[in-house]
């Protein structure tokens, strides 16, 4: 069985590192690209609350969740996008998938441990821009970050957990610009590659307690201090052909190495709390802020793009009918739902460019014991049409599986 979950771990974590963008926002051209979302299905369903934890689902946001644990979870998750951009004047639209987090999570007593690896912000867009001399230039961009991580959460007591993650964030970044000049036989490319890597970590507290025979409180604060994002950039210049099909032939080029950057990655806190009745509903609200305020771009920098401290505020929560329900399987269905509203910290000619979803889930059991397939739906827009900028709006459906299993049972003897 574990060689078997050591086999996926491996295609999965090949399939995240290389063989996806995950987006197509020209927003993702600035900085290192989108932050996405990194937690599960079942969080992402409640607005991106990572305020609830339980004893069979992994929490990937607050690492002190690992010490609620009771059973071995395997979780892997899935989503697919459909978008719209558009500004004043037109509009286009298309799609992309993506594999979104692979983890692992393993009780032991008191502790709780995780590993895992998750993609962090993704950079796909296409643009292009004509001048007034009648020449165009075109960019575009693929790559991201993604991270690597180690969890161990620890249960003080009936009522408090504290938790630790290390994460090993890597990853690469290609921005690529053509100039297209009329009445010259050659276009000139540029292509800049940055490498990224870094090492992070949070800190993380849980806490519960019975407010009534029924009602339970819960509560949760996450720090991520800030870190230096090491960006080895590469930078090749060029002279192309390009063909009808779009394919490139390099007549001359010059690569230059360009000196190693430090790139500021924002530090983040979170504080969360929420109601509810145990194994039926559960309210809960968050706040995070981010100091964004030192963000740059790793590829250049603009004279009307600056960085301010964003914040996100979150809002949902989740409905049982009847978990133990025998006789009608839908009582059994975690019926979840949400809402957010985040500032992203980015500003384009001092506008800033926000983003808003609402999002509503199912989690399905399946099999044994308490595992189940989670089904997200997710609408959301970032940006807007005024001041001459762009417009995203996008709907995601995320699938995920949460499998349960009993490690290091004791051995009875009759």
């Amino acid at each position: 069985m574990i060689k078997k979950i050591l086999v996926i771990v491996l295609v999965l974590i090949t399939s995240i590192s290389y063989a996806q963008e995950g987006t197509s926002s020209p927003y993702s051209f600035y900085g290192i690209g989108i932050q996405k979302f990194k937690g599960t299905v079942e969080n992402n369903s409640m607005g991106g609350l990572s305020v609830f934890a339980d004893s069979v689902h992994l929490n990937l946001q607050n690492p002190a969740a690992f010490g609620e644990l009771k059973l071995t979870t395997y979780t892997v998750g899935t989503s697919y996008t459909n978008f719209k951009i558009s500004n004043e004047v037109e509009s286009s639209s298309g799609d992309n998938a993506s594999v979104d987090y692979l983890a692992v999570g393993i009780p032991a007593g008191k502790f709780g441990f995780g590993f895992g690896l998750i993609p962090t912000t993704s950079v796909g867009y296409q643009l292009s821009t004509v001048r007034d001399d009648g020449s165009e230039l075109e960019f575009t961009g693929t790559g991201g970050l993604n991270k690597v991580f180690l969890a161990a959460g620890f249960k003080v007591n009936k009522n408090l957990s504290v938790g630790v993650d290390f994460n090993y964030n890597f990853g690469n970044i290609e921005n690529k610009s053509i100039l297209e000049r009329p009445n010259v036989q050659f276009d000139t490319r540029e292509l800049t590659s940055s490498n990224l890597s870094a090492f992070t970590f949070s800190l993380g507290l849980f806490y519960q307690t019975m407010l009534s025979q029924e009602l339970q409180l819960s509560a949760s604060v996450v720090s991520t201090p800030s870190a230096e994002l090491s960006s080895e950039v590469t930078r090749d210049l060029a002279s192309v052909i390009i063909n009808d099909s779009g394919q490139e032939a390099v007549v001359q080029n010059q690569e230059a190495q360009i000196e190693e950057q430090e790139i500021d990655l924002p530090a983040e806190l979170k504080i969360g709390t929420g109601v509810g009745k145990q194994r039926k509903w559960f309210v809960g609200a968050e706040y995070v802020y981010l100091d964004a305020g030192k963000f740059t771009n790793v590829a250049a920098s603009q004279d009307n793009v600056e960085y301010k401290n964003g914040s996100k505020m979150k809002l949902g929560g989740f409905y049982i009918p009847k978990y133990n329900s025998l006789t009608n399987y839908f009582s059994r269905v975690v019926y979840r739902a949400g809402v957010r509203y985040e500032k992203t910290g980015l500003h384009i000619d001092n506008n800033s460019i926000d983003e808003f979803g609402m999002s509503f889930g199912v989690g399905l059991p399946v099999g044994r014991l308490f595992s189940n397939a989670n089904i997200g739906f997710e609408y959301g827009q970032r940006g807007t049409t005024d001041f001459g900028l762009i417009k995203e709006e996008f709907f995601n459906v995320s699938i995920s599986l949460s499998l349960n299993d009993k490690w290091f049972r004791k051995i009875k003897f009759n």
